[in-house]
């Protein structure tokens, strides 16, 4: 049997062990947390078939868009906020900040820089919940004629549909797709309604890009 007094020490030793080993695992589990809560919002805009992150970083952030701003332990700074017509988006400790014009991960950046006066590295992530700001228009002969946000692909008969069909007298043969080519000039993308009512020239029933214009004359 030990003496008292090394009994003492090992006991303290052991303790000194078994502190040690329980401030090394919450270090750990806390730096997995860090990385998976990344991890899952990095995810999460790659699930979204409207948040353009998941589809490129490249995406220019516009007016209306719908923002998903999370900075990681800072809840009261984090927040969905829109774009608004100034282009500007209004975020706590940030204040005022220009968002269109930028890609996520530029918006991202400039968030850090501004926040890093109040938190201690600051991570921000910037995922497009709503896009808003790409629209396509349709005009002439329909119930609701006007400009209508680009969201979930939509097609030629999506687009009638959201402006609420025909009116009495629409050319359903005639109609058209004016669109802008990357070299300046435009094409014209016919849509005859008749035919795809009948089953026939399916692929006229093309999905809109952002500034097409349907004409129904």
């Amino acid at each position: 049997m030990l003496p008292k007094l090394t009994q003492a020490r090992f006991w303290r030793a052991a303790l000194c062990t078994v502190s040690v080993s329980m401030c090394t695992l919450a270090a750990a589990q806390d730096t997995a947390a860090r990385n998976s809560a990344n991890t899952e919002m990095r995810s999460a805009g790659t699930a979204s078939a409207t948040t353009p992150r998941s589809q490129d970083d490249a995406y220019v952030i516009g007016v209306d868009d719908v923002l998903a701003i999370n900075v990681w332990k800072e809840p009261e700074v984090s927040k969905t906020v829109p774009v608004r017509s100034d282009g500007k988006i209004s975020l706590p400790l940030a204040g005022e900040v220009q968002a269109s014009g930028q890609t996520p991960r530029q918006l991202e950046l400039d968030l850090s820089r501004r926040l890093a006066s109040y938190i201690a590295q600051p991570e921000v992530t910037v995922i497009v919940q709503e896009i808003k700001s790409q629209k396509f228009n349709i005009l002439g002969q329909v119930a609701k004629p006007g400009a209508y946000p680009i969201a979930n692909n939509p097609t030629v008969l999506d687009a009638i549909a959201q402006a609420g069909g025909f009116r009495d007298f629409a050319k359903q043969k005639s109609i058209y797709v004016l669109r802008r080519n990357a070299d300046g000039t435009e094409s014209r993308l016919l849509f005859n309604y008749k035919d795809m009512i009948r089953g026939k020239n399916a692929d006229q029933n093309i999905k809109l890009q952002a500034n097409d214009t349907i004409v129904v004359p």
